[in-house]
């Protein structure tokens, strides 16, 4: 008869999390680092009283927002190449609620965060508790409910026993490479603090092996024929790439057959900006190097890419009648994208076995990769240069904007600085290894386009759900994950003002990141947008109930908090304050007044499929519906 030990539920679960280990290439790693928690009724007195007690090895960092704490969570795991997790959780009603936008974030990027919101009675004798919400319909319907649109797995623990299982079932999901993503357990919030008698061998140490599956012989042949048979093959690195850690091997297969690389947005940085294939990005942030490559190319290779609208230009960007497509991605529904030939195998795995198959193949690109890398980098230095000057108006640095409203921001900020310019020095400061984040705005574009990557692993969007508020969490979760590196968020002032809480969270464990904060006194991404399909200025603007454009002094607020703050108008500030950022051991808060429309504008081939109005009392609203419809035309309908 197996021994058992008495705990409760809630000390369960963290003894549990304790014992969970992954194993890649033979290298055995802890893979649950810590918690991040905001306690409160329904959790403070189970799962916070067992971490008070015995943590073990876990680390535990007190939030500041439900959402933010858990998109630092998020940022550990991505950082870590999803082999270490943080486990998050919050207080029964809107404190769990809170967490559901990263939990979405989470899912849409795939990737393992453990959410344990906590839940109401199980009992359901003090029903109708502090913060619970009742449905006529069903008594078993919490706020909880909503995790399952949003997590990979899901689960409700009323029983102690019951954790056993969903435990199980729970690092199944997170450990595995096909399908990771959010997991929700909601415990009972009387459940937590129940005892029962666990079998001891239930808290055994677990390895789950990330095991590289590798290609069928049948796939590989395949694979290796379609690609003898091409002339212009182009390779799309996507995050699956990245995760697999495929970098050396993409740069040799590259080499080899002299095909030319082009990264999605989660893909960028597997390899660095100075291998001679690499073309940079492709889709509507693509450069004029990528986008030209993948037009002109009868053959794609996709390497752990899911193909989102805005790597494809919505479906627009390849040339269907002479394109083929293959598929390498560890996830079967995502190799099936774009009527592929299917390769369901580990990326790196596979480019092993096709090498050898190859020998003797060369692409028909020849020079034209260099040549067409050299193009790109003589404009991105146009755009580093690019100013703006009152005297001297360019049309081509305002958008859609007249020489009165562009000096009336440059009046009102008290700045001529192009965010292009600033965006690029910083590129040129930061350290060699340091590790740039984002993910809403305007700014992913010219992260995608103008970011030269000097290491591996260096570039962190998150542009599978461009989560508004996630740069300065994410930042906190990726120093976490690479303490010895600088860390620098860069966002907007839109996205500032949704989210920037977990700032307090790194003054207060002395986790320094440095944020670069991007003012243009607007949502300046949508205005784009907005303008450039014939609307006019619409709540797009930060501008008082007088009409005014609204000056706020974000150095401020971060100063306020205990950040070390910069306010800059010109780039000698600008220059002056990263130099002066790297010598400080706490938080930076560096805040640029840049213009509006100056950031990277579309290179050809961008393109993105968005709802315009079909009826409206403006030609422009209607020229822009015609010129959309007429583009549909030219995409792909599945």
């Amino acid at each position: 008869m197996s021994k058992t030990i008495r705990l409760t539920t809630a000390q369960a679960l963290v003894k549990f999390l304790n014992a969970q280990y992954v194993s890649v290439d033979g290298e055995e790693t802890p893979f649950v680092e810590g918690v991040f928690h905001i306690f409160g009724h329904g959790n403070v007195l189970g799962i916070g009283q067992a971490l008070a007690e015995e943590p073990g090895h876990l680390r535990n960092f007190q939030g500041k927002n439900e959402q933010g704490m858990a998109h630092s969570a998020i940022a550990f795991a991505k950082q870590n190449l999803r082999k270490k997790i943080y486990a998050v959780t919050a207080s029964s009603g809107p404190g769990s609620a809170n967490m559901l936008v990263a939990s979405a974030t989470a899912f849409a990027n795939n990737i393992p965060v453990l959410f344990l919101p906590a839940d109401t009675f199980a009992s359901r004798q003090p029903d109708p508790v502090l913060q619970q919400i009742e449905h006529e319909q069903s008594q078993a319907l919490t706020t909880n409910d909503a995790f399952r649109a949003v997590t990979r797995y899901w689960d409700r623990v009323q029983r102690p026993e019951q954790l056993m299982s969903a435990l199980i079932r729970a690092f199944e999901v997170l450990t595995n490479p096909a399908a990771a993503g959010p997991v929700a357990i909601s415990i009972s919030q009387d459940t937590e603090a129940e005892a029962y008698d666990y079998p001891e061998e239930f808290f055994n140490k677990r390895v789950h092996y990330f095991d590289r599956r590798p290609a069928t012989p049948r796939e590989i042949g395949a694979a290796a024929a379609l690609i003898k048979d091409s002339k212009r093959p182009v390779i799309i690195i996507g995050d699956g790439a990245k995760y697999s850690e495929a970098g050396p091997m993409l740069e040799q297969w590259s080499l080899q057959c002299n095909i030319p690389l082009v990264s999605t947005h989660s893909g960028k940085s597997t390899i660095t900006h100075d291998f001679e294939n690499d073309l940079g990005s492709l889709g509507v942030h693509g450069t004029s190097a990528g986008n030209k490559a993948v037009q002109s190319a009868d053959l794609i290779i996709g390497v752990g890419t899911k193909y989102d609208d805005f790597t494809t230009a919505s479906k627009t960007l390849f040339n269907f009648e002479q394109t083929k497509f293959i598929n390498i991605n560890i996830n079967r529904r995502q190799a099936y994208k774009m009527d592929a030939l299917q390769v369901v195998a580990d990326p790196k795995q596979v480019i092993e076995q096709l090498m050898p198959e190859l020998k003797g193949y060369k692409s028909s690109f020849g020079m034209e990769i260099a040549a067409s890398k050299q193009e790109w980098l003589k404009e991105r230095e146009r755009l580093a240069a690019t100013r703006f000057n009152r005297q001297d108006f360019a049309p081509e640095i305002a958008g859609h904007y007249t020489q009165a409203r562009m000096n009336e921001y440059a009046e009102v900020l008290g700045t001529e600085l192009s965010q292009t310019e600033v965006f690029i020095k910083l590129n040129d400061l930061a350290d060699d290894d340091a590790i740039i984040v984002g993910s809403a705005g305007s700014l992913p574009g010219d992260m995608q386009r103008l970011w030269n990557v000097k290491k591996p692993n260096t570039y962190h969007l998150e542009y599978g759900y461009s989560c508004m508020g996630y740069e300065i969490a994410g930042s906190l979760g990726v120093k976490l994950a690479a303490p010895d590196q600088e860390v620098y968020a860069v966002l907007g002032d839109g996205s500032f003002l949704m989210l920037h809480t977990e700032l307090v969270t790194s003054l207060q464990y002395r986790q320094k990141i440095n944020i670069v904060l991007f003012d243009n006194a607007g949502f300046g991404c949508i205005n784009n947008l907005q303008l450039a399909h014939g609307c006019d200025n619409f709540g797009t603007e930060f501008r008082d109930s007088d009409g005014q454009i609204m000056n706020i002094n974000y150095a401020a607020v971060g100063a306020a908090y205990g950040a070390k703050s910069y306010e800059v108008h010109t780039m000698e500030e600008f220059e002056a304050a990263v130099a002066d950022a790297k010598k400080q051991n706490i938080s930076t808060l560096i805040h640029v007044k840049v213009l509006p429309k100056t950031m990277s504008a579309d290179c050809e081939g961008s393109w993105w499929n968005v709802g315009v109005s079909s009826v409206s009392k403006r030609n422009e609203v209607l020229q822009a519906y015609a010129a959309k419809q007429e583009k549909r035309k030219t995409a792909r309908k599945y």
